[in-house]
């Protein structure tokens, strides 16, 4: 059967500065572009072979993916885009610090919304021009289906949606997929690929520029995980 590989974007300017991303479409850093460069070398040494590549709508990952394939020369692949892979939207905390929300609103809110499941950040207003609403990379998709914040089972629900929509097809047909997306939107597959109990997710880190390999039966059960080393 098919095999599918995770890999988060490599650090964006915004890791760096702690700063909440979200949707706000931020690039990478130096030390994120030379992460991309060695999930290629990996690709690479390993001799996988990548059939066709996900992404989201934010140019830290679709950055990632172009240069992960540049490095292991495959450049030809097909790569299919979608903001059902994007980040979780962080409402109003998008362009905010880390530690200043932290301190403003205190820990035991600020962690129910970071490592709870269920609790999204504050929305943002539908005036608000950080609204996708008023991102013209959105302006083919119903208004309704726009975020204005997301807790990560909000995040679950469409990236789980999506992988039985267009990439379980690709993996039935035993292909090598690559989805190179975001910490959160990758969390939520993680836990429906692993079944990982809500509380359990809440606990799981994925770095950034480190590929995870995922090998399925034929019935696209996992049956093997393991770091690309």
């Amino acid at each position: 059967m098919g095999k599918l590989i995770l890999v988060r974007h490599g650090k964006s300017l915004w890791n760096v500065k702690n700063v909440f991303k979200g949707w706000t479409d931020i690039d990478l850093a130096s030390e994120g572009i030379e992460e991309a460069r060695k999930a290629g070398q990996l690709i690479k040494s390993n001799l996988i072979d990548i059939d066709i590549c996900f992404s989201s709508y934010l140019k830290r990952a679709i950055r990632t993916a172009w240069i992960l394939l540049e490095t292991a020369e495959m450049m030809h692949v097909d790569c299919r885009y979608s903001w059902k892979l994007n980040e979780r939207h962080y409402g109003d905390w998008q362009g905010k610090n880390k530690d200043e929300v932290l301190k403003d609103v205190g820990e035991e809110y600020f962690l129910s919304v970071r490592r709870g499941y269920d609790t999204p950040p504050p929305s943002l207003s539908t005036d608000d021009k950080r609204n996708p609403e008023y991102d013209s990379n959105y302006k083919a998709l119903d208004v309704s289906d726009l975020p204005l914040a997301e807790s990560l089972k909000d995040t679950s629900k469409r990236v789980v949606n999506y992988f039985f929509e267009a990439i379980a097809p690709e993996l039935a047909k035993g292909r090598t997929v690559l989805i190179s997306a975001h910490g959160n939107s990758l969390r939520a597959l993680i836990e429906y690929l692993e079944h990982i109990s809500s509380d359990e997710i809440a606990k799981v880190e994925v770095a950034t520029g480190v590929p995870h390999m995922y090998e399925f039966d034929g019935k696209l059960n996992v049956i093997e995980h393991y770091q690309l080393k």
